[in-house]
């Protein structure tokens, strides 16, 4: 039994291992996804497959599935290299099927099979090819052309050039730089951001500067790199040229400057002079130039340029120069409005002729014609005597003699013997003896001038000389001394005396000057000079009592200054000007308190003249607080007290000093007086007790608090000094051990000082009140008490908490000066003061809190509007003001609420921002498609910062105006009108037409729309509307049908505007539905091409452009076919016509089914009617009636061998096809006259067959044969000798 269950056993673990030796597990394969680089080269390796097995068995590896052929696997390792070259831009994911075996076989993951030795696996993986810098940027135009005026702005975008890069990533990113252009200068001038805008960097001139420029621009990409190491950049360039246009923008210039000449005067009319030129600068334009002379009457000048004489010219009046302003206009207005113009001066020299006389002339700012002059002389005296005259001639380089005559000619000269022109006259004394003023005052002479070049032009002036007196005689006074009194001190001005002097000379008559001397007297007296009034010039210096006498010497002066002098002595009187003056002063006096004062001398002197009242002196007591308790004599000054004097009825400050003021004036008008001070100490003594300020004393403490201040308890004790008035308290009464009390001064008496003992802590739950009795003590002894009561106080120590506050709403731009609103909080304690604070104002702007300075809080917890602060809804919508409380009376614990409080502020938007258009970059046209009443043409946006029904715009349509190619601008109807629609915060208005439009107008409408909110304020925008004709309509033929044309519109117009660099308009897509067109769908797309200056794209350079190479490629993928204005062309189908066409055709299908059947019976007949000749034969040499009768032949019996002819032939035998007689000789049968006959006429039937086989043009008898010939001339000429020709069987006999 042991062994069998061992036996057993073993079979067991055999079998065991026998089944774990067979579970072969499956590989797997671990990645689904490669990424190749698409630069890897032909035969490099792509990647490894990633598999594995659980017995690490050898693997097998292949690879399957559409792009399989690009790689190639090694079967032993799983590497797999590339086969063919990769394109990302064609695959970018390739899927292939891997497969992974640990033997040779493979099947799909998911239908995996497991025999006993070996398992395998198929699944689909996925390679993702790399991009690689392959592809150099393409421009989207082979070239760009632009012109561009010379006066565009600095930074103006003049078009834009474009490249797309089908790479990736920074490869497929472009950037673009000029890389050269012709000229060279052209590098700065402009240049090219990163989206492709060439931008005008520097002013154009088309003058000073090239017309034209060449640029070369540079599409470059990022760079890339994938397989290598290296970064591959790719770049493209593209011509680009601008033509520069001139514009109006100089003004003309003369050429030829300075312009001079010369011409006579009375030159005559019309005489040309000189002639102008002046170009215009703008030499693109060169415009016409008008000339004119700017304020001349004296010449004119033409178009030409030709100044010539207008008027007569006299150089006398118009001088020897003529200065002309010649000016250019351009006739055309320049690009500011205006018609551009240039001056240029024009210098004439006027040449003189001799016919004018000499004159005589006054000159002074301007010279007057006279004839009679007069001066002055001095009697006595030589030299020049100026009288005023000028001798003018106004002709130029004439020369005048001029000579003297009359009685007294010899006594003067005459200056210059000669003139010229204009010179000044002048005549010289040669005897002075004769000037004698005592003989005579006046002389007459006449001065003669005579022209030279022509003596009978002369003229005469009288002239008049005044003979003047001269100085001889000097001042005198009437008295050689003269007396006066001034009192001292007198005014300043005060008169002294009037003293005069007298001059013998005429010249010198009220003429005389005065003045006092020495100088140093002048410090106390002057005198006026023309007058000679002596007056007191400095009355303070005047002192009689330092000096009485004062010794001056006046002196008169004449016109010449010669002096005449006088002694004036000036004597100064007395005036009460001297004060009084105490003896001492202060006088100082003591005396008891109850005591009286006595005989107390005053004494004082007066420095005036004795004797006089002005030093009589007299006593008073000035009126003070103490001046009725004295008295004084008024002549001898004794001072005495009426009363005894009481030291406690002094105000204590003075410490018992008494002060008099004893005043002391003398008699003089006005009398002077002193005041001198008289001190009276009364000496204290102790005669009072102290007393309290108060009847009782109140005070309250807070509770448990340890030596805090209660309050104070004043006394004071009347006497005045410290020995009898120092106080000390005590408390005597009362809870003596819970209070202390100290003393200290506090003036006028002393302070008791009440505190909580330091370790006592008051109780107010225990005891409220306290009434304590305190006892004020002199150092005399003398007392007094006084009741206080102390009343314990609770302790303040809740915090504050804010109240809940409402909402607030205030309108932006508010400027309210009140609150708007108010912060409340609450105190538990009964005793508080609530102050507020500001912590923290944040607005809402754009969804998010911050920090602003809107509003204000203030202590009393009011908020205001911050007065600098602008609030706008449409910058912040709320605001969230946050405060803090602080209670002041807080005296334990926290001050401030726990809890901030918060109030919120919503800004009520207000109607005060105008509509805002939203800029567009859109070309809007109008179409002939559009040009109905009610078609939408144009449309343009606004928005409003404000909210609600403050931003809601209207649009209308105020003003309508058509520009036409010559810039005339004309006033329109109402032929537009605006539609408003709302998109989200967005106002739409859509401009649509009022009625049908004429699309034939050449030019734009200007359309006025005006944007109005709900607060009629206003905007305005002008839209341009071109009109653009049915000339410009394209017809795009696609083969397709309409719904897929439709499907890829947007893509077809993007790639239209890519390719015309225009913006595209569809107007129609609709599929052909003609016979034709139903065999192969084609859908006709109508479409506008326009510029971004709203002209239309010609249709021809449409059909240039598509019709590229490049731009047709683009296109080729909508299956575009056609190109153009009109559809290709096709006939028009006429119903009737069809008809027809149908008749014709079942004609000539019946005529081909009759032909066919004559051939063929033309055929059978012949081979008949030969059987039968040969049957005739036989029958007469074997008199046979039926039946073959020739062996080896297909000859028939007679019946039924002519049907046709109605033979007798036997319709039994054999009628088939099988015989020919063209292949089978009867020539041993031709006995017969029949047989003759076909024999005859069989070469010449071949041969006329083969003759018109040959030819051209073969002709036929009937029309019915050649038709046949027609309709068989393909089979024949292929074939020539094949078919029969039967002349004697014809269509006749049909």
């Amino acid at each position: 039994m042991s062994s069998e269950m061992a036996l057993i056993s073993v079979c067991l673990l055999l079998l065991c291992w026998s089944s774990l030796t067979n579970a072969n597990g499956a590989p797997t394969i671990n990645a689904d996804s490669y990424y190749v680089c698409e630069d890897v080269p032909e035969g490099g390796f792509a990647f490894k497959i990633n598999a594995s097995d659980p017995e690490n068995d050898p693997l097998t590896y292949s690879i399957s599935g559409t792009y399989a052929s690009y790689f190639n696997v090694e079967s032993s390792t799983g590497n797999v290299y590339l086969k063919l070259k990769l394109d990302r831009e064609i695959a970018s994911v390739m899927s292939l099927d891997a497969s992974v075996s640990d033997g040779s076989q493979s099947v799909s993951e998911l239908e995996h099979h497991s025999t006993f030795s070996q398992i395998y696996r198929t699944k689909g993986i996925f390679i993702i090819v790399n991009d690689a810098n392959d592809n150099k940027p393409i421009f989207k135009a082979v070239s760009y052309e632009q012109t561009v005026s010379e006066n565009t702005p600095v930074g103006t975008t003049l078009f834009k050039v474009q490249a797309e890069d089908i790479d990736t990533g920074p490869a497929g990113t472009v950037s673009y730089s000029i890389n050269a252009s012709f000229p060279s200068s052209g590098d700065t001038v402009f240049t090219v951001d990163n989206l492709g805008n060439v931008i005008l960097k520097e002013n154009l001139n088309y003058t000073s500067l090239s017309t034209f420029y060449r640029l070369i621009i540079t599409a470059k990409d990022g760079g890339g790199k994938c397989f290598g190491d290296e970064i591959i950049y790719q770049n493209t360039s593209v011509f680009a040229e601008i033509t520069v246009v001139d514009v109006p923008d100089l003004d003309p210039q003369f050429i030829g400057t300075p312009y001079m000449t010369s011409v006579a005067e009375n030159t005559a009319i019309g005489q040309s002079v000189l002639a102008v030129t002046a170009i215009d600068q703008d030499t693109g334009i060169n415009d016409d130039i008008i000339y004119s002379i700017e304020e001349s009457a004296l010449f004119i000048i033409d178009q030409k340029g030709f100044i010539t004489v207008k008027s007569e010219i006299d150089r006398e009046v118009i001088g020897d120069i003529v200065e002309l302003t010649v000016k250019a206009t351009e006739r055309n207005l320049n690009i500011h409005g205006v018609q551009a113009s240039a001056t240029a001066q024009v210098r004439i020299t006027i040449t003189d002729v001799n016919d004018n006389s000499p004159g005589f002339f006054k000159c002074a700012d301007e010279c007057v014609a006279a004839s009679s002059f007069s001066g002055e002389v001095k009697e006595n005296s030589l030299g020049i005597v100026f009288i005023n005259m000028t001798v003018k001639d106004a002709d130029k380089n004439s020369q005048t003699e001029l000579s003297l005559d009359g009685e007294y000619k010899d006594t003067f000269s005459v200056e210059p013997a000669v003139a010229f022109s204009s010179s000044t006259v002048q005549l010289i004394v040669k005897r002075s003896e004769v000037l004698d003023y005592e003989k005579m005052q006046q002389i007459s002479l006449k001065v003669i001038a005579v022209d030279q070049g022509n003596s009978t032009y002369r003229a005469t002036a009288d002239v008049t000389i005044n003979i003047l007196d001269i100085n001889d005689n000097i001042p005198e006074f009437a008295n050689d001394t003269y007396y006066a009194k001034v009192p001292e001190q007198a005014e300043d001005g005060t008169t002294i005396a009037t003293i005069t002097a007298t001059d013998l000379d005429l010249m010198d008559v009220d003429k005389i000057t005065y003045k006092l001397l020495p100088t140093n007297m002048q410090q106390y007296f002057d005198v006026e000079p023309k007058t000679g009034r002596v007056f007191v010039k400095n009355g303070a210096l005047l002192d009689r009592e330092s000096r009485a006498l004062y010794s001056v010497t006046l002196q008169a002066l004449d016109s010449e200054g010669k002096p005449g002098n006088t002694v004036l002595e000036i004597t100064v009187t007395d005036i009460n000007d001297e004060t009084p003056v105490p003896n001492r002063n202060p006088y100082r006096e003591s005396v008891y308190d109850g005591t009286q004062l006595e005989n107390v001398k005053i004494e004082a002197t007066d420095g005036d003249e004795q004797g006089t009242p002005n030093s009589m002196l007299v006593f008073t007591i000035e009126p003070g607080p103490f001046s009725e308790n004295f008295t004084i004599n008024a002549d001898t000054g004794v001072l005495s007290s009426k009363v005894p004097l009481d030291r406690e009825s002094i105000d204590p400050s003075l410490n018992g000093e008494i002060q008099l003021k004893v005043k002391i004036s003398d008699k003089g008008q006005p009398p002077l007086f002193a005041v001198v001070n008289v001190s009276i100490n009364v000496q204290d003594v102790n005669d009072n007790k102290p007393v309290f300020k108060e009847p009782s004393y109140r005070f309250s403490v807070k509770e448990s608090e340890k030596g805090v201040f209660v309050g104070s308890v004043n006394a004071e004790d009347h006497d005045q000094t410290s020995d009898f008035n120092r106080i000390s308290f005590n408390i005597i009464e009362g809870a003596l051990a819970s209070f202390t009390i100290r003393t200290a001064p506090d003036a006028p008496g002393y302070i008791g000082r009440i505190n909580v003992d330091q370790d006592t802590m008051l109780d107010y739950e225990g005891q409220k009140t306290y009434n304590l009795v305190v006892e004020a003590v002199d150092f005399g002894q003398e007392k007094a008490t006084v009741e206080v009561e102390v009343i314990v106080l609770d302790v303040n120590d809740e915090r504050p908490t804010f109240e809940p506050i409402p909402p607030v709403t205030v309108e932006e731009n508010s400027k309210e000066t009140g609150p708007i609103g108010t912060f409340t909080a609450v105190d538990k304690d009964g005793n508080h003061s609530l102050i507020y604070k500001q912590l923290s104002v944040k607005c809402r702007c754009s969804g998010e809190y911050t920090p602003c300075d809107w509003f204000v809080v203030e202590m009393n917890g009011s908020v205001t509007i911050n007065p600098d602060a602008q609030i706008d809804y449409e910058s912040c919508d709320q605001a969230i003001v946050e405060a803090d409380v602080v209670d002041e009376y807080t005296e334990k614990g926290e001050a401030n609420s726990l809890v901030p409080g918060e109030m919120v502020i919503n800004i009520l938007d207000m109607n005060d921002n105008t509509p805002e258009f939203v800029s567009s970059n859109s070309v809007f046209v109008l179409l002939s498609e559009t040009a109905s009443q009610g078609t939408s043409v144009a449309e343009v946006s606004a928005t409003d910062r404000d909210s609600g029904a403050n931003g809601q715009i209207e649009f209308q349509v105020s003003k309508v105006q058509f520009v036409h190619l010559d810039n005339k601008t004309t006033d329109m109807s109402m032929l537009f009108e605006a539609i408003t629609t709302q998109q989200k915060n967005l106002y739409v208005g859509i401009i649509q037409s009022t009625e049908k439009l004429n699309t034939q107008l050449q030019g734009k409408y200007l359309v006025t729309v005006v944007a109005k909110d709900t607060g009629d304020l206003t905007n305005t925008s002008v839209l341009g509307i071109f009109v653009v004709d049915d000339s410009y309509k394209n017809k795009l033929r696609f083969n397709a049908t309409e719904a897929e044309i439709k499907a890829q519109q947007n893509e077809i117009e993007r790639d239209l505007m890519a390719v015309t660099q225009a913006a595209v308009r569809v107007v129609s897509v609709k599929e052909e539905t003609s016979r034709t067109a139903r065999a192969s769908a084609v859908t006709v797309m109508e479409v506008y091409f326009i510029n971004a200056n709203g002209t239309g794209l010609p249709p021809k350079t449409v059909e240039k452009t598509l019709s590229l190479p490049e731009n047709f490629q683009i296109l080729s993928k909508y299956r575009l076919i056609y190109v153009g204005t009109v559809d290709p062309v096709k006939t028009t189908v006429n119903p009737w016509l069809y008809v027809l066409y149908g008749m014709v055709a079942g004609l000539i299908v019946v005529t081909a089914i009759l032909t066919t059947s004559l051939v063929c019976t033309r055929r059978n007949y012949g081979r008949k009617l030969k059987a039968a000749n040969a049957a005739k034969s036989v029958s007469a040499m074997f008199d046979q009636k039926g039946g073959p009768v020739v062996p080896g032949t297909n000859l028939y019996t007679m019946e039924g061998a002519n049907p046709v002819l109605n033979l007798n032939i036997d319709a039994a035998l054999d009628m088939g096809e099988d015989s020919d007689v063209d292949k089978v000789s009867l020539s041993s049968l031709d006995n017969s006259e029949v047989a003759t006959v076909f024999e005859k006429d069989t070469n010449p039937i071949m041969k006329k067959t083969q003759k018109e086989d040959k030819d051209d043009e073969p002709k036929y008898i009937e029309p019915l044969g050649a038709a046949l010939a027609q309709r068989d001339q393909k089979i024949r000429s292929n074939n020539p000798l094949l078919g029969d020709d039967n002349p004697i069987f014809d269509t006749t006999d049909l």
